[in-house]
């Protein structure tokens, strides 16, 4: 096996982050920052194997303290045993075996997070967390642990069932690849059949869109696992250094993409009941056509995709909103180029209220380049570039620049650094409309969440592979 590749014979540790008190293993005498050594013998790799382990209903765990090298074993039958981890991966998350035109790993500025760099493509993250894989470094253990725990659903980048087409745009390494089969993306499909699978194709102009994407959402749709297809755009930034010219979607080749699309829908929602296929917001908003209502994205599957974060934004309407403030206030509402018009349009209420003096700022972002306009890769110095110190009362920032369960950006500012040098409050606004104009208008200081859950980032992080 290739160096640098997931290895799951290297050696790992399982630290025990808690143990709650009165559980059997608390009452055995294992404590927190002890060693899980093995639970019915076996070396436990991540959350999931534990945990069926459980299921067993009688195990025996081995437990140790690192330092005295005091070692305890104990069994339980049909309980938790009150033991808790900070990481759900133990060994090492799965690494990519591609090297994708389109990989924005590749195209990083220097000085962010170092999970940040990480080129992760683990079946165990996408099946807990909804992260997307390429199935392509799969060994057949691998295959079989999916088909046998039934890790269902997983999340798939198709890209194009166009094999030769879909090689071509990811490259493969054939020497990091473990079994060559996995990168026929018809036979994994098939493969995986018991597994529900959500898919996501990134299009690059002339490349798998027209035709291609036609060809490929028809393919799809004659898989029966396959629950639906997330149709989204080559996310680039200016730091493509020694890799190939591409280039983002203009007007009336994003307009392209939702006219094929919507054509599809139709004849899936006649054959189906579904539209199966989905377009992202970027599409939307870059080809000037009016972002879809709420059934248009169904159930919302694919939000974390870019499915449907703007609507779902606007779903909750303004609460009441008063005549006047008791003292003025100037507001900066921060966003990216992308959102800005749609975020003015919708706040614009707001402007009828005395004594609030509110700004929708877009922020170029010079951190990946002024051709990613999305609001989440927004980093502090963006802010700090775009706006003075003390030009406004309030700053608001989107909860989807932070950090999962923190207030820190994406290099490394927190809101406190930002606080200190434009000095000013800065906070975070609201997942939805209605919270934010409720921050605005009433002082609130919840501490609101991204929009979605925990990213594979977030787990590396919390894993420490960086």
């Amino acid at each position: 096996m290739a160096s640098g590749l997931k290895n799951r014979e290297k050696e790992y540790t399982v630290r025990i982050s808690n143990v709650l008190e009165g559980s059997a293993a608390y009452l055995a005498g294992v404590r927190s920052t002890w060693i899980l050594e093995t639970v019915n013998s076996k070396k436990i790799p991540d959350i999931l194997a534990y945990r069926r382990e459980l299921e067993t209903g009688i195990v025996n765990i081995v437990a140790s303290e690192p330092f005295l090298q005091k070692e305890i074993s104990f069994t339980v039958e049909w309980e938790d045993p009150g033991l808790e981890f900070d990481d759900v991966i133990f060994d090492e998350i799965a690494l990519c075996a591609n090297k994708c035109d389109f990989c924005y790993i590749h195209q990083m500025p220097q000085g962010m997070r170092k999970s940040l760099y990480i080129m992760d493509d683990d079946f165990r993250t996408s099946f807990l967390y909804g992260s997307f894989v390429t199935l392509s470094n799969l060994s057949e253990a691998d295959v079989k642990r999916i088909l046998d725990e039934n890790l269902s659903p997983l999340y798939v980048s198709v890209h194009t069932t166009n094999q030769e087409l879909r090689h071509d745009m990811m490259k493969w390494w054939d020497y990091k690849v473990k079994d060559e089969k996995t990168t026929d993306i018809d036979l994994m499909l098939r493969r995986l059949e018991p597994i529900q699978l959500y898919t996501q194709m990134v299009l690059l102009p002339n490349r798998n869109d027209g035709k291609e994407l036609t060809q490929s959402l028809e393919t799809l749709a004659t898989y029966p696992n396959v629950e639906a297809v997330a149709c989204v755009p080559v996310g680039l930034t200016s730091h493509r250094i020694n890799l190939p010219d591409l280039k983002p979607y203009n007007q009336k080749q994003a307009q392209d993409v939702i006219k094929r699309v919507d054509q599809f829908q139709a004849k899936m929602l006649k054959e189906r009941d579904t539209r199966f296929a989905f377009v992202s917001d970027e599409f939307y908003i870059t080809s000037g056509l009016e972002i879809p209502e709420a059934e248009y994205y169904e159930d919302f599957s694919m939000i974390e995709n870019g499915i449907g974060m703007v609507r779902d934004f606007l779903l909750e309407d303004l609460p009441e909103l008063p005549k006047s403030l008791e003292e003025p206030k100037k507001v900066i509402l921060a966003t990216g180029r992308l959102f800005a018009n749609e975020l003015t349009k919708a706040v614009e209420p707001l402007l009828n209220v005395d004594g609030l003096e509110l700004i929708v700022r877009a922020i170029t972002n010079i951190t990946f380049g002024e051709v990613t306009t999305v609001t989440g890769l927004l980093a502090g110095r963006d802010l700090i570039a775009a706006i003075e110190a003390n030009e406004a009362d309030l700053l608001l920032v989107s909860p989807n620049i932070l950090k999962y369960g923190t207030e820190t950006l994406l290099d490394n500012t927190t809101l406190d650094d930002l606080r200190r040098i434009l000095k000013m409050d800065v906070r975070v606004g609201g997942t939805n409309l209605k919270e934010l104009a409720e921050t605005i208008i009433n002082d609130s200081e919840i501490q609101y969440l991204p929009q979605f859950g925990f990213s594979t980032h977030a787990i590396k992080e919390a894993s420490k592979q960086h």
